[in-house]
């Protein structure tokens, strides 16, 4: 019996262990470090409450359907309304609302502070671009950036489509052949972290990856000039 219970109190926290293994590591968009990412991960967190919230009111609905069979009070129209449009409304209407603010707070508005940083996908590599600093240096697979300071990210692809994504630090992009788009990020404190391609580019998709190093402010210019310079 006890062996039995040993087993079961096992199996219990396994089960619930595993949900939360997903939470963490270099790609975990629900470990931000950067604000960007935080906000990401706070709609999430907020969207994840309002669906079950959703699911808990739909299941008392139907809970209450049960006990109360064969009364017959209720039409089938005051259920398709209440539980198909009021019900959902009152939850997402509010749920819209906050994400499109998060959104808008996402938005790479012009900014003095703002460092760039010209980024080019390519099959299976990418380039990333300093201009202005020291004539404009280059590196490849690696991203230098500073800490605490907004850096926007001009993503453009030499090829195919491509999707720069480094999940602590904000959200994804698509990198478009002939089209630049525009991405602003920016990490709390100095460390290394991981980029990633997140959209399926051919045979060699899955190695296309990159690291990004935020540094310390005093020493991110020493790190760029240390940098190859960009032959024109």
């Amino acid at each position: 019996m006890r062996r039995c219970r040993a087993w079961f109190t096992a199996g219990v926290v396994s089960a619930s262990s595993l949900p939360l293994a997903g939470c963490g590591g270099p790609l975990s968009a629900l470990d931000p470090a950067g604000p960007a990412a935080a906000a990401i991960a706070e709609l999430w967190w907020v969207m994840l409450i309002g669906a079950v919230g959703l699911f808990v009111l739909v299941m008392g609905l139907l809970l209450w359907t049960f006990v109360r069979r064969g009364d017959g009070t209720a039409s089938p129209k005051l259920w398709l309304v209440g539980g198909g449009l009021v019900l959902p409304a009152l939850v997402l209407t509010p749920l819209l609302g906050y994400g499109l603010l998060t959104g808008e707070r996402l938005l790479a508005y012009p900014a003095t502070d703002a460092l760039r940083v010209d980024v080019e996908a390519k099959q299976w590599q990418w380039t990333f671009r300093y201009p202005g600093q020291g004539g404009g240096r280059i590196s490849v697979n690696e991203l230098h950036i500073p800490a605490g300071r907004p850096v926007d990210l001009r993503v453009s692809s030499a090829d195919v489509i491509h999707s720069f994504w480094i999940p602590r630090l904000g959200g994804k992009i698509d990198a478009i052949p002939g089209h630049v788009n525009l991405i602003r990020l920016s990490a709390a404190r100095p460390g290394i972290y991981r980029g990633v391609c997140a959209e399926f580019c051919g045979t060699g998709h899955t190695i296309m990856d990159f690291s990004v190093t935020a540094h310390d402010a005093g020493d991110y210019d020493d790190r760029l000039r240390a940098l190859p310079q960009e032959q024109r």
